[in-house]
């Protein structure tokens, strides 16, 4: 039982850190959606930002990742962002969800700067989920999932009807109620991933951001997991926003591609307009066929890789050596 409070409360206190880390001030003022985005629905994008790490006093200047980048998510939508190791991908995902303090420009949610709002309301609105998260040892999938919940707390508010349902709700969406009582750390990858994504969905917010949630994942899992956000996405109308490395995957599932490269948005729009052997071999530098999956009917990149001869037919196989003369001996009869 005392591990159990220990694992609840480390839980709790990991939680409350996340919302923590996006308790940051800002002067950006109310801004007008930018062109083209609907009024509708839940709007979260960034205008001229510009993300640093590092810089601190004494000690080596700031790396600037992304710079004066615009960016709007289609509300009610899946966004996918791609692009090569060390483009910004990550970074930028982190600046959406108020995790980087902008040295410039700023992100704005629902016409506000989302840096001038409270942290649990943007909490109520933009759910997270990192690269990679971890959970305290002996923790079950229902006691993560309910942490969710902690936007909504007060104090020591009691457990409410509503909380329950929520909590209820997420485990049911994500196919997790015969798991509810295990330890995590008793579940597959895939499992596991779809906990912390019920955490996310616990939160009951319109916008879910995901840092590369199929890392790690065997393709059984990482299928099962886009699926899961495809159907959250066509069931309740979230608007989602995810990175991730397979280009494939990321036309098979996304409604709308931003290709990054070096810190900006190279390229944007629906895969079958984006993804083209130009810009793979511009932004990846690899050369590639584009043609279109049978299943999907989306995009599907096949890489050609470095020039090589082709492999020479195997030689056909030796025929068997003939039987050795046999001396005959004349029939007596």
């Amino acid at each position: 039982m005392a591990h159990q409070i220990y694992a609840r409360k480390t839980a709790h206190t990991t939680a409350h850190t996340i919302y923590k880390v996006m308790e940051h001030h800002n002067t950006g003022l109310p801004a007008s959606l930018p062109l083209g985005l609907p009024a509708s629905g839940p709007q979260l994008w960034a205008e001229d930002l510009t993300l640093t790490y590092g810089g601190q006093a004494g000690k080596a200047p700031q790396t600037v990742i992304v710079q004066q980048l615009s960016l709007a998510l289609v509300p009610q939508q899946v966004t996918v962002l791609v692009g090569p190791n060390g483009c910004g991908k990550s970074t930028v995902l982190r600046g959406l969800a108020r995790l980087l303090q902008p040295q410039g420009g700023a992100v704005y949610l629902n016409g506000r700067s989302i840096h001038q709002q409270p942290t649990k309301v943007v909490a109520q609105q933009l759910g997270i989920l990192p690269q990679d998260p971890q959970a305290p040892a002996g923790l079950t999938v229902r006691e993560l999932v309910s942490q969710g919940r902690y936007p909504y707390r007060h104090g020591w508010q009691a457990w409410s009807e509503a909380d329950e349902r929520a909590v209820q709700n997420a485990l049911d969406r994500t196919r997790l109620q015969d798991l509810a009582d295990r330890p995590l750390e008793t579940l597959s990858g895939g499992q596991r991933q779809r906990a912390w994504i019920a955490l996310a969905l616990a939160q009951e917010t319109p916008i879910l951001l995901l840092d590369e949630p199929t890392t790690f994942l065997d393709l059984a899992h990482q299928i099962e997991v886009l699926e899961l956000l495809r159907e959250l996405n066509e069931a309740e109308g979230r608007t989602i926003a995810l990175v991730l490395h397979d280009l494939n995957q990321a036309c098979r599932y996304g409604d709308h591609l931003v290709v990054l490269h070096q810190g900006q948005v190279y390229r944007e729009g629906p895969p079958a307009v984006v993804m083209t052997s130009d810009l793979i071999e511009a932004v990846f530098g690899l050369a590639c066929h584009i043609m279109t999956d049978p299943i999907s009917q989306s995009p599907l990149c096949i890489p050609l890789g470095r020039a090589r001869p082709p492999k020479s037919p195997p030689a056909p196989p030796s025929p068997p050596p003939s039987p050795p003369a046999r001396d005959t001996v004349p029939d007596p009869g």
